[in-house]
């Protein structure tokens, strides 16, 4: 090849004029959102967003139950591929959801107001965690727009329940994801290593990592305490203010007996969707059904909790089944590609819900970080669904199964049968 021939085609890039703009010249996939929010944290915080409960069987099952399943594709035409689809109700411009999550600040100290921005931006909802490190209404003011879910725990005092639920809807906060799988904090050892414990031990290795992290270290010291201003009725007055109770409550947890009377006493209080989050028990999904519950989120909580609890995926089929389209379903966990959300509707799923991506965007380039992040899911989904054949989210979840096999499932010769109205001749392959 001659010189011209070489410079006629290379480029050669400038300086990059933004910080989208530098992501997307380095960052591919969520992958490498994770290495990059490796580099930002200390490592006792970025453990924090990565660790599972004992010995992480469930947080490595969420991930290779994926891995399980093969796309089938079929051949045709696909127009005006449109990934929009509605949820509770109302629109989502992709069947994608941003699922709460505790210490939002610990990460970038926007913290929570920079993924609300971010999802309103992208037209999906964000569920803000009673953990939450912003209280309700900044966020709602910085995303005014957004629809927003509000995270709480059920509890047997119903005069602080009912509080609760009055400030979040003064707050505008159209739903609420109500936990089923939090009566013990589950046992995660990377904290316990790293000094996550309640209330925290600051080691002499965690000071060395913030001097070894200057940036993470001056948002930290230079914003409000991190703090958990959502979990009681009053709005807090001036700058947030940690204690030992608070860790405690983040990190230890405390537990009240509720149960499914607790449940339908919320249902009867709440006028707007509810949603179960934490449901793998397909009992427990015809329960929920049967007493009027919008949507479930099936979720064994990021593998943070019970460990050798089942993988989302892995109880989705069935889940389905047992509510026969009586309520929405929302899937988390393990969720790292577009081809995740496409392979999860395909077996029943109305959504997914991510948490560990998009926090490794806000740690690594805080709004614009988390945004990159949606921006690839919406790539590689409508990259998946065109290589698949399918054009919309309902052509999807209507001949999903037909488009994906389980490992242990025989991929056997399919038989033909005849396309209702198609030209005389043509026939499709089906599996019987």
């Amino acid at each position: 090849m001659k010189l011209k021939d070489i410079k006629a085609l290379a480029s050669v890039q400038g300086p990059a004029r933004s910080v989208s703009e530098r992501l997307s010249r380095k960052c591919y996939s969520v992958e490498d959102m994770r290495k990059l929010a490796a580099k930002r944290l200390p490592k006792s915080i970025f453990e924090y967003i990565e660790g599972g409960g004992e010995d992480e069987v469930s947080l490595r099952r969420n991930r290779s139950s994926f891995d399980d399943w093969s796309f089938l594709p079929k051949w045709g035409s696909v127009e005006n591929l449109d990934l929009s689809s509605t949820l509770l109700g109302g629109p989502v411009s992709m069947p994608v959801t941003l699922s709460p999550t505790g210490g939002t600040r610990l990460f970038h100290p926007q913290g929570e107001s920079a993924v609300a921005r971010a999802a309103l931006a992208e037209g999906i909802p964000y569920g803000l965690a009673h953990l939450s490190t912003t209280t309700m209404e900044d966020v709602s003011a910085a995303a005014p727009g957004l629809r927003r879910w509000f995270n709480l725990e059920p509890t047997s005092d119903k005069g602080l329940l009912q509080a609760v639920l009055d400030r979040v809807s003064n707050a505008g906060y159209e739903a609420l994801l109500v936990n089923v799988d939090c009566r013990a904090i589950g046992h995660r050892e990377r904290d316990y290593r790293n000094g996550f414990t309640a209330p925290p031990s600051i080691k002499p290795k965690t000071v060395v990592e913030g001097m070894l992290h200057p940036a993470w270290a001056l948002g930290f010291l230079a914003n409000d305490a991190i703090a958990f201003p959502n979990l009681d009725a009053e709005v807090p007055e001036g700058p947030l203010a940690s204690s030992p109770d608070m860790w405690r409550t983040l990190l230890a947890g405390s537990y009240e007996p509720t149960d499914w009377d607790d449940i339908r006493d919320l249902r009867d209080r709440w006028n707007g969707p509810i949603v179960l989050k934490g449901v793998v028990n397909a009992n427990d999904a015809a329960l929920a059904a049967a007493m009027g519950i919008d949507a479930i989120q099936v979720s064994n909580h990021g593998g943070r909790q019970l460990d050798h609890m089942a993988a989302p995926l892995d109880v989705l089929a069935d889940i389905v089944e047992r509510t026969a389209g009586r309520m929405e379903i929302i899937v988390d966990g393990g969720i790292r590609r577009g081809s995740d959300v496409v392979k999860a509707l395909a077996l029943g799923a109305d959504a997914c819900s991510i948490g560990r991506p998009y926090l490794y965007g806000l740690a690594a380039a805080s709004e614009a970080g988390v945004a990159h992040v949606l921006k690839m899911f919406r790539a590689e989904m409508t990259r998946t669904m065109m290589l698949l054949g399918v054009s919309t989210i309902k052509e999807l979840r209507t001949e999903g199964r037909d488009l994906i096999r389980h490992r242990n499932e025989a991929f056997t010769r399919t038989q033909p049968n005849l396309i209702p109205g198609a030209p005389s001749g043509l026939e499709e392959m089906r599996t019987p």
